[in-house]
């Protein structure tokens, strides 16, 4: 029994730079499954260059602010 929750471990620590160069890249809107493998070749210069590349995903807008939170007005006095 040990045995088996020590390989479990060795195999998640194992995986863990793949995983998150797959998570890495779907939040960046790049494709899971190639970085996740991409990463098995080169797993630390794949973690840097995903953390360099830039973002695919398009900008989310903000709520607007009310008249009187806006940022850009001058206070009235």
């Amino acid at each position: 029994m040990p045995e088996i929750i020590l390989g479990s471990l060795v195999i998640c620590l194992l995986l863990s730079p793949q995983l998150l160069a797959g998570f890495l890249a779907k939040r960046t809107g790049r494709n899971f499954w190639f970085w996740f493998f991409i990463s098995f070749l080169i797993p630390i210069i794949s973690l840097i260059i995903l953390i360099f590349l830039e973002d695919k995903n398009p900008t989310v807008q903000g709520y607007k602010l009310a008249d009187h939170l806006d940022k850009n007005k001058t206070p009235e006095i």
